[in-house]
C-alpha cells in the first residue's frame, strides 16, 4: 500500500490544505447562492401557512416522498404538501365531473316533472270534458277513471303495479257500470258481474279499444319510467364514483408530481404530460373499470329514448285517451243488445228491477254535442315543453357522456390544469428534475396498471365500492334494453329518492306485452270538447240517462258529423 496514504493531516503542506480549504469554501458560497425566496412567494401565492420557510437549501435526508438533495422543504412542508395534493386530485375530480353529474340531475328532474304533469293534465282533462259533456251521470261514475289514474301514477313513482292486469280492471269495471246502467230494469247482484267478468274475453264489449290501448299504454309508461329510473342511477353513479378516496401510494404519487418542485425551488414548472397520465392513470385505475359498463348503460338509454320519439311516445298515448275511451263507449252501446243476449246466456237472466222505466229514447233527453275543439284550445303543454325537445336534448347529452371515465386522467392533465401542456420536452417536471419524461403511457383500468412507474397499484383488490356501482348500471342497462322491447321486469332501484325510482311492475319475469306496430301510431277520427263551461242543460236531463248511453251517442254524433 501507498504509504502517503498514512501521512497524518497536520503533515501535510501548506498548499495542499490551502487546495482544500478554498474547494470547501466555494462549495459553500455555490450553496448559499441557491435561495428559497421564490418558493416562499409561491407557498404564500398557494394559501399555505408554514410555520417557517428555509431562506436557503437545506439538506433533504428528512424527505420521505421528494428527492432528498439540496431542498427548500421541511419536514411539516412536505406533509402539507401531501394532504394539499389529496384535497387538490377531489377537488379536481369534482370539478372535472361537475358537468356530467349537473346533467343527470337536471334532466332526470325535467323528465319526471314532464311526465308527472302530463299525467295530471291528461287527468283534468278528461274529467272536465266528461264533466262538461255528461254531467252528473259521469260525477257518479267518475271514480272508475279516477282510480285509472292513480294506478298509473303509482306504477310510474314506482308502485308495484302490473299494468296490464290493472288495466284489464280498469276495463272490466267500466263493463259493470255500464251492463248495470244499460240494465236498469233489472237486480244485478256481485255475483252476476262476478260472472259477467268471465266472459268479458269472449265479448268484447268495446271492440279493440282495450286491446289497443293496453299495448300503447303498457309499452309508453315501461318506457318513460325505466328512462327517468335509469336517469336515477346516473345521477347517483355519477354522484358517487366522482367521490374519489385516495390511496396511500396515491397521494405521494401526487405530492411528488404536484409539490416536490417547491422543495426542488422551482414552483413554476408544471408536469411533463405523460407523466401526469400515469399518476392519474394509476389514481383513477377503478374508476375506468367502470367505463365499459358505463358505456352499455348510455347506449341502452339511448334506445329507449328513440322509443320514447316514437312508438313509446307517452305524451301522443295520453293525449287523446278521453277520446279513446269515449269510441270504446260508442262500440258498447252499438253493442249492447248483442252483449246483454251473451250474458243472459251464460249468466242467466236477472231477477226484474220491479221499477217502472220511462219509455223515453236516449236521444230524447240528451241533447249535448262533442265539438272539436282549436288548437288554442288545447291542454298546456306538460312543463312548459315537449318530450320531443326534452329527447333530442338529453340524447346529445347522454353522447357526449360515452368514455367519460376512462377519458378523465386525458381530461385533468391539460395545460390550464395541472400539466406543462404543449411546453418543451425538456421544460417540465418528470417528478426528479426538470427534462423529458421516459416511461411509457399505461393503458387504462386496474390491470394494466400493474407496471405504472409512478404509482404502486394492487391489482389483486378490485375497489368493492366502484364493483357495485358497476353492478347497479349492468342492472339498470338489462332493464332498460327490456323496456326497448315494451316489457317490463321487476326492478328494485338502488336510490329512495325522489320519484322514478323504486320497484317495477310486480313480475319476477320478463311480462309480456302487445308489440302490435300499428297500434302506436293511430290517430283518433275525432277529438273531444275541452272548451267551454259546464251546461246546465246536461245536469237538467242527466240523472235520468244511463252514462255509457249518453257518452256512446255524444261520441258517434260528433263522428258522423264531422266525418
Amino acid at each position: 500500500m501507498d504509504e502517503a496514504a498514512w501521512i497524518p493531516l497536520h503533515i501535510l503542506s501548506p498548499t495542499i490544505l490551502c487546495t482544500f480549504s478554498v474547494l470547501s469554501v466555494a462549495a459553500r458560497a455555490d450553496f448559499k447562492a441557491r435561495n428559497c425566496s421564490e418558493v416562499r412567494e409561491a407557498c404564500v401565492g398557494k394559501g399555505f401557512s408554514f410555520t417557517q420557510v428555509p431562506h436557503l437549501e437545506i439538506p433533504g435526508e428528512h424527505l420521505r416522498i421528494c428527492p432528498q438533495g439540496n431542498t427548500c422543504c421541511t419536514l411539516e412542508m412536505e406533509d402539507k404538501f401531501g394532504q394539499q395534493s389529496k384535497q387538490d386530485f377531489e377537488n379536481l375530480v369534482d370539478e372535472m365531473s361537475h358537468e356530467l353529474r349537473t346533467t343527470f340531475v337536471s334532466r332526470h328532474k325535467r323528465f319526471d316533472e314532464f311526465f308527472l304533469e302530463l299525467l295530471e293534465n291528461t287527468e283534468r282533462s278528461l274529467n272536465e270534458m266528461f264533466v262538461r259533456t255528461y254531467g252528473k251521470p259521469y260525477m257518479q261514475n267518475s271514480e272508475v277513471f279516477e282510480n285509472l289514474f292513480a294506478e298509473l301514477k303509482r306504477y310510474y313513482t314506482g308502485g308495484n303495479v302490473n299494468l296490464e292486469e290493472m288495466l284489464n280492471d280498469f276495463w272490466s269495471r267500466l263493463l259493470e257500470r255500464m251492463f248495470t246502467l244499460l240494465n236498469s230494469q233489472y237486480v244485478i247482484t256481485e255475483d252476476y258481474l262476478e260472472c259477467i267478468s268471465k266472459y268479458t274475453d269472449q265479448l268484447k264489449p268495446f271492440g279493440d279499444v282495450p286491446r289497443k290501448l293496453k299495448a300503447q299504454v303498457t309499452r309508453a309508461f315501461i318506457a318513460a319510467r325505466t328512462f327517468v329510473q335509469g336517469l336515477s342511477v346516473g345521477r347517483e353513479v355519477a354522484q358517487r364514483v366522482s367521490k374519489v378516496s385516495s390511496t396511500p401510494a396515491c397521494i405521494r404519487a401526487l405530492t411528488k408530481m404536484l409539490y416536490c418542485t417547491f422543495c426542488r425551488g422551482m414552483p413554476a414548472v408544471k408536469p411533463c404530460k405523460n407523466y401526469c397520465l400515469n399518476v392519474m392513470k394509476g389514481c383513477l385505475a377503478n374508476q375506468a373499470d367502470l367505463d365499459p359498463e358505463w358505456n352499455q348503460y348510455i347506449d341502452a338509454m339511448l334506445l329507449v329514448a328513440q322509443r320514447l320519439e316514437g312508438p313509446f311516445n307517452i305524451e301522443s298515448v295520453m293525449e287523446p285517451i278521453d277520446v279513446k275511451i269515449s269510441e270504446a263507449i260508442m262500440n258498447m252501446q252499438d253493442n249492447s243488445a248483442q252483449v246483454s243476449y251473451r250474458v243472459f246466456q251464460g249468466c242467466g237472466q236477472p231477477k226484474p228491477a220491479g221499477i217502472t222505466r220511462s219509455a223515453r229514447g236516449v236521444s230524447d233527453v240528451f241533447n249535448a254535442r262533442f265539438r272539436p275543439y282549436s288548437p288554442e284550445e288545447r291542454p298546456t303543454t306538460a312543463a312548459g315543453t315537449s318530450l320531443d325537445r326534452l329527447v333530442v336534448d338529453i340524447k346529445e347529452k347522454l353522447k357526449l357522456s360515452k368514455k367519460f371515465w376512462s377519458n378523465l386522467p386525458e381530461a385533468m392533465c391539460v395545460e390550464d390544469r395541472v400539466t406543462a401542456g404543449n411546453a418543451s420536452d425538456e421544460d417540465c417536471w418528470n417528478g426528479h428534475t426538470k427534462g423529458r419524461y421516459f416511461p411509457e403511457v399505461q393503458k387504462d383500468g386496474l390491470t394494466n396498471q400493474v407496471n405504472n412507474p409512478e404509482v404502486s397499484v394492487d391489482i389483486t383488490r378490485p375497489d368493492t365500492f366502484i364493483r357495485q356501482q358497476i353492478m347497479a348500471l349492468r342492472v339498470m342497462t338489462n332493464k332498460l334494453k327490456n323496456a326497448y322491447n315494451g316489457n317490463d321486469i321487476y326492478f328494485q332501484d338502488s336510490s329512495d329518492e325522489g320519484s322514478g325510482s323504486g320497484s317495477g311492475s310486480g313480475c319476477t319475469e320478463v311480462c309480456p306485452t302487445y308489440m302490435d306496430g300499428a297500434d302506436a301510431t293511430e290517430i283518433p277520427v275525432v277529438k273531444a270538447d275541452r272548451s267551454g263551461p259546464v251546461g246546465d242543460s246536461a245536469s237538467l236531463y242527466a240523472p235520468s240517462v244511463a252514462l255509457p248511453a249518453m257518452l256512446a251517442l255524444s261520441a258517434l254524433a260528433l263522428h258522423r258529423q264531422w266525418r
